[in-house]
């Protein structure tokens, strides 16, 4: 992951080489070689995705640097509302990546502390799925965890309860229920325990206005001012992702090009759920 791209361009080695000094050991090797069990935690999926996500920006900027220039807005899902901060100029990038590291790391040990997971449900509007996680939650915790697009509902809790929905989804009309290779139940209850020391990292990075408007993963509405910003981003952890909602927000003031920016293909398919008719480009690592 990321490894072509630094070996071709040198502002994005350069994010790789900082990133290590920063975190205490050498995340290109991780991500350029593995292994995938280590990039399976949290810990070091977190960092290793912000990076390059920013690399794969410092690829825009080297190739379209009118584009970067004139972009008008930003979003990013989960972890990267992150990167989009960094981009708009809201934290520094090595601010930026400490909290992502302790992000990370106190989301960990909270899915540690109770074993859990996601599931994608394909398939069903969000009054079904909220009924099926009614129904196969059993006293246990599961939850709507993102709104990702029409038809593509992810749900979060305990493992039990998660084997539950998934095994019930059909029942329901669901397309597909598919289990998630994540480390836990992120944007549920169940990351109580990381939002004290999410609260603590943040309360210690400076923070500007952003230069362009960033939407909230909680709201799905860009907000100005830092310490409102602050606050969201603790949420985030616990609340769902209204991935949807946001785009819908963005085209809804006028947006007709977007840009995925990262690792992978994901965004581009969810936003063609939403909107088949506008363009988004892949600035891929």
């Amino acid at each position: 992951m990321g490894r072509q791209l630094a070996e071709s361009l040198p502002s994005a080695r350069r994010l790789y080489d900082q990133a290590g000094e920063i975190l205490g050991y050498d995340l290109a090797k991780l991500c350029f070689r593995g292994p995938a069990e280590a990039l399976d935690s949290t810990v070091y999926s977190q960092p290793a995705l912000f990076v390059t996500s920013l690399a794969a920006l410092e690829s825009l900027r080297a190739e379209s640097p009118e584009v970067a220039l004139s972009c008008e807005a930003a979003a990013g899902l989960s972890l990267g509302e992150y990167t989009a901060m960094v981009f708009a100029g809201v934290m520094e990038f090595d601010d930026g990546l400490m909290l992502v590291q302790k992000r990370g790391a106190a989301m960990q040990a909270a899915a540690d502390a109770t074993p859990s997971g996601m599931v994608s449900i394909l398939g069903l509007e969000r009054v079904e799925v909220e009924a099926l996680c009614e129904k196969a939650r059993d006293g246990e915790i599961l939850e709507i965890a993102n709104f990702l697009c029409p038809g593509n509902i992810v749900i979060s809790g305990t493992n039990a309860a998660c084997e539950r929905a998934a095994e019930m989804a059909q029942s329901f009309g669901a397309m597909k229920a598919l289990p998630l290779a994540v480390a836990g139940a992120f944007h549920t209850r169940i990351m109580g325990p990381a939002e004290p020391q999410l609260a603590a990292a943040l309360a210690d990075v400076p923070m500007q206005r952003p230069s362009i408007p960033v939407v909230s993963n909680v709201d799905a509405r860009p907000h100005d001012d830092p310490e409102e910003i602050r606050q969201l981003l603790i949420r985030q952890v616990l609340h769902p992702v209204r991935w949807e909602d946001s785009m819908r927000y963005l085209l809804e003031e006028g947006f007709d090009q977007f840009y995925e920016v990262g690792p992978g293909r994901v965004l581009r398919g969810l936003l063609r759920r939403i909107d088949r008719k506008i363009a988004c480009q892949n600035v891929a690592v």
